[in-house]
């Protein structure tokens, strides 16, 4: 079963640089998409149909912003939209897909935003979609991805030094993310490689991309006791469509015997 995340900056915009072809030749059983800023009815999404995708939308209150959406050709038992904060909901940000033997969310983290205008409210929000996740993860496992608007590690951006104070590597926000690690859940990229220069978005400035001058911020994360089921986790830079590249989580249709999850990060 193949999972795959992408904040495509659009889904409008992205359909026809790359989204529509990815996932025409690649056919993810699961496609969680971010940043969508679109209402179901806006997009003309026939040929996803006629690849057998059952789609699930959350959309923001505000026209052309947010959004997140979930495309399935595995059976979905159930689902819901938001964490149940009314604060928090208005954006479109989360999907919760309920499947035979785990929960999957779908997450567009908040920007702390230039000069760290909005990381108070970033900070709530890791909280409380952290104890969103916990909760679900006592009846279930969790896997959770999306754009987490974070570079957890220093490894993790190509400029550490020069962006210790800004949005998506400030202290507050890399704390958040160490909560995650600490509630049991396993950064599942880092699981399997662990070097530097695997980045997942860049600006479309100065011809960012071309150097890999980027920034890890989309992430699949696995509780622990589910970790015996997956097979691998990639970062697919080679595909182009956003200013962010998808990221792959491949599972197991049962246990597997290999080795226990690393507790090392570089850092």
């Amino acid at each position: 079963m193949k999972l795959v995340s992408w904040n495509v900056n659009g889904i409008r915009a992205s359909m026809d640089k790359g989204l529509r072809d990815f996932v025409t030749s690649e056919t993810p059983d699961v496609l969680c998409l971010q940043e969508t800023k679109a209402e179901p009815h806006q997009v003309d999404l026939g040929w996803a149909d006629e690849l057998g995708y059952e789609r699930i939308w959350n959309w923001a209150e505000k026209k052309g912003y947010s959004g997140t959406s979930i495309w399935s050709r595995q059976p979905i038992a159930k689902h819901a939209l938001g964490i149940g904060i009314d604060e928090h909901d208005k954006e479109g940000r989360v999907i919760t897909a309920t499947f035979d033997d785990f929960h999957l969310v779908n997450v567009y983290t908040p920007n702390a935003q230039r000069g760290l205008a909005r990381l108070e409210y970033r900070q709530q929000w890791d909280i409380d979609f952290l104890n969103h996740v916990k909760k679900l993860n006592k009846r279930k496992p969790v896997i959770f991805c999306g754009d987490l608007n974070c570079a957890h590690h220093e490894i993790d951006l190509a400029n550490p030094k020069a962006n210790q104070k800004n949005a998506g590597f400030s202290p507050q926000e890399r704390s958040g993310m160490d909560q995650i690690a600490k509630a049991g859940f396993l950064d599942s990229f880092r699981q399997f490689d662990n070097g530097p220069d695997n980045y997942t978005w860049w600006t479309y400035r100065m011809n960012a991309r071309e150097r890999n001058i980027g920034w890890r911020l989309d992430y699949f994360w696995v509780a622990r006791r589910f970790w015996n089921r997956i097979e691998s986790a990639s970062i697919r830079s080679d595909i182009f469509g956003s200013d962010h590249c998808p990221v792959e989580l491949s599972l197991s249709p049962v246990a597997t015997s290999k080795a226990k999850p690393s507790k090392k990060v570089s850092v």
